[in-house]
């Protein structure tokens, strides 16, 4: 596996890009000897540069150092893939609608895996007027409590995010069929199906 970028995709990227070697060059503030250096693998580019490199390129980080351009072909996307990340120093809840790499306060997050639900954690809802009355018979500790409530459908996401001392419950309009969360910032994220 590569390791780092090779000559041959700068060279290509370069190309595909119609550029010349002085004009990337002149873009990345470097001599053009020092692009045919790289394209030639007599030289490799600095670790400073990777970033506007990739950015003159129109490529991300990841398919610049792949050497292959990744073209997203689905429009259609699908917010049901959503991942939930929290960081474990300062608290912050990061969503996204697919997989992604994150990091907050320094650390690598990983996202968060749904737990088999269990006597402590079972997520109550019922349906008043158009509104879906969630709870859950939690204790909110200050070390221990429901950090949010989510509710995911295939068009959209509404969460609720939740404090120790507030009482472990919310309230989402009805937007159809969809799986509510909870996270218990000591166990771990559950769900159920509406």
């Amino acid at each position: 596996m590569n390791t780092y970028v090779t000559g041959n995709t700068i060279k290509a990227l370069r190309e595909k890009k119609g550029y010349t070697q002085k004009q990337l060059a002149d873009i990345l503030l470097v001599s053009d000897k020092t692009i045919s250096k790289w394209e030639t693998q007599k030289g490799l580019p600095d670790i400073s540069l990777l970033e506007p490199l990739s950015k003159a390129l129109g490529v991300s980080l990841t398919e610049l150092f792949s050497g292959e351009h990744i073209t997203n072909k689905n429009q259609s996307a699908n917010i049901i893939k959503t991942n939930f990340y929290v960081c474990p120093i300062c608290g912050n809840i990061i969503h996204s609608t697919g997989e992604g790499v994150f990091s907050c306060c320094g650390i690598f997050l990983p996202p968060l895996q749904v737990e088999e639900n269990d006597d402590s954690h079972i997520i109550q809802i019922q349906q008043i007027e158009y509104d879906y009355y969630i709870t859950i018979n939690h204790d909110m500790q200050k070390n221990h409590y429901i950090s949010f409530f989510a509710y995911l459908t295939t068009n959209r996401l509404q969460m609720i995010k939740l404090y120790p001392e507030q009482n472990p419950e919310a309230r989402f309009p009805i937007c159809g069929h969809g799986i509510i969360y909870a996270y218990c910032n000591k166990h771990g994220l559950f769900k159920k199906r509406v």
